[in-house]
Parts: structure tokens; sequence; C-alpha cells
């Protein structure tokens, strides 16, 4: 018996170093080391053996037993350091190839016109005020003189948390909160993120406003105008020039819509500017004496202007770029251009 395990010994040498794979190891360990191998069928003779030779026979199988996992354990890990070495070289580095180009990334076109924005007004002394982009009706519309039946506040255009609490329609809020803490005078713009029920080319469920207020005494409707058309010019170059156009807004009176002459025709009409010659920037006016008296300021002594433009809206006419969707994509090869 001991020359046959010595001779299952010599084929298991053989096989295994002929084994070229895990999956081919696996197999003869199966076979050699398996319950139905020809080992475990000598272990299985061990009870028909004189009790005075089990001992010597019993430790002899073991051996063999132990030599042949061995065999597999030095065969196994040859292999997988063949593996090793076949995949550095798979993934060597070929220094005779041209580099890789390392894209370089740019600001956004909001960003952009969002970090101008800011210099220009902090240019004309104004301070940067911030709010929350969940606020409540009160800060949104009732502080801002606007009726409880504005078309505003309807769910369809508006978007609702709770009853009474909103996701901002536009950053006027801010000016409220600041009014309501700070005593004047008050010079101050308030950049930031607003949402409103509508999509399409033009318009975005979620979008950017700057909204600026001056309050102090003596304060009118000539300081609105000289400071729109400082703006203006520092933001779209010196041929631009703005106008107004009386409007109505809840929280100003008088207000006025703010225009600026058509970045494409200068005046002469296209399609840009639908033949008028001028592009619609965003509305202003003085502020309602009703929304001094709700925050406590004596609207007898102050008078104050506000005013709102749409960062996207600027973005969009300073780069020319068509539909307001086009800002929110994040598609790689719109924003190369910027």
């Amino acid at each position: 018996m001991i020359t046959q395990l010595n001779k299952i010994l010599e084929s298991a040498k053989n096989e295994i170093q002929k084994a070229g794979s895990i999956h081919e190891l696996q197999q003869l360990k199966s076979r050699f080391l398996g319950k139905k191998s020809e080992i475990m069928n000598f272990m299985k003779k061990l009870g028909n053996l004189p009790r005075e030779e089990r001992p010597a026979f019993g430790k002899a199988v073991n051996e063999i037993k132990m030599k042949i996992s061995q065999i597999l354990d030095d065969r196994d890990q040859k292999i997988q350091d063949q593996l090793y070495e076949k995949s550095k070289s798979a993934e060597s580095i070929d220094f005779t190839m041209p580099g890789r180009k390392r894209e370089k990334g740019s600001l956004h076109p909001i960003t952009k016109v969002w970090q101008e924005l800011e210099d220009i007004f902090i240019s004309m002394g104004f301070e940067i005020a911030e709010g929350p982009d969940i606020e409540d009706e009160f800060h949104n519309f009732d502080a801002l003189n606007t009726p409880p039946d504005h078309p505003a506040r309807n769910l369809s255009d508006t978007f609702y948390i709770e009853d009474d609490v909103l996701l901002r329609t536009q950053t006027s809020t801010v000016q409220i909160r600041i009014m309501y803490q700070h005593k004047p005078p008050i010079k101050i713009i308030s950049p930031g993120s607003c949402y409103r029920n509508e999509s399409d080319a033009s318009h975005s469920p979620m979008f950017h406003q700057v909204e600026a207020l001056v309050v102090d005494e003596g304060i009118n409707f000539a300081d609105l105008r000289d400071v729109l058309n400082v703006f203006v010019k520092k933001m779209f170059g010196e041929k631009i020039e703005s106008r107004f156009r009386p409007h109505f807004f809840p929280f100003t009176e008088p207000s006025a819509e703010i225009d600026i002459i058509c970045l494409k025709c200068l005046g002469k009409g296209c399609n840009l500017c639908k033949g008028s010659g001028w592009l619609e920037l965003g509305g202003a006016g003085m502020v309602d004496p009703n929304v001094f008296d709700m925050l406590g300021i004596d609207s007898e002594k102050y008078t104050g202007y506000a005013f709102g433009l749409g960062i996207d809206r600027i973005a969009m006419l300073k780069y020319r770029i068509p539909d307001m969707r086009l800002l929110f994509e994040n598609d790689i090869r719109f924003l190369k251009q910027f």
C-alpha cells in the first residue's frame, strides 16, 4: 500500500506541475484530495487493517495528503504570480505614446455674470446681503404689499412646502429682512436663487435673481435711473443705452420696467428684439410707503428705491444664448464656449 501511495504522490506532482490555470488546479485538488479520491479510498481501508498497523498506515496517508496539498499551494502561488506579471505588462505605460490632454475647466456663464455683477455694485458702494431660500408668506408676499388674491400666490405658480412655507419667488425677501433688522441708511444687493412653477425657453423653475435696495433721506427716482444706467454700461458696454417704461409692482410706487437697447442690432430692429430695438431687463421703482410702515421705517422721513434683475437673463443677453435651458443642461460642448 505504501508503494501505491508513493505512485499517487508522483502522479499528483506531474499533473499539478502541468496545470496552467486556477480552474485546472481546483479540478486536480478534487481528483487527488476529494471525497472520491484514491487517498480517501485508502483512508476507508484503515478500519480493515490489524490494530497494530493502523497508526503507521494512517500517518503515511496523512503525510501524502499534506505533500499533495503543499504542491497544490505552491503551484497556485506560482500561477497567481504569473497572472500578476501578465496584468502588469498589459497595463504598463508606453512612453512612446502621445500624452493625454488635460482638459482645463472654466466658470459657468451664470457664475461669471454673478461675479461681475457683484463687482460692479460693490464698486458703487453696495453691500451684499443673503437670505434663506425657504421663506414664509409674510416675507415673500405680505411685507411686499402683495394682496392675498394676487395670482403669484396661487398653488399653480408657487412651490409651497406647507400652508405658510414656500420656496421664495424673489430675492426681495432679503430686503424685507434687512429693513426689519437694520435702520436706514441701507444700500444692498441680494443675489440668489428663486423658484417659480414655469418652464420654457425663457423661464426655468429655478432661476437666479439680484435685487437691490437703497433707503435713506432724499432718495429719488433720478438716483435709481442713474445707478441702473451706470450698471448697464459697465455690464454691456458704453454704447448700450437704457430706458424706463411705466409699469406696476405691488411693492413699488411709481414702478417701471427697465429696457436696454438691443445688443444685436443696437436699436435698428431685428429678430432678437422682435423689431422693437429694445430688450427687457427687469423691474424697478420707488419703495411703496406701505412697505416702510409695515416694517417700522418712517415713510415721512425716508425714501428708497428697489430693482430686480434676472442673472440668467443678463447671461443670455451678454453671451447671446437663445434658450435658458442650455444654462442648466451641463452640456460640455456648450460650456466649453465660456
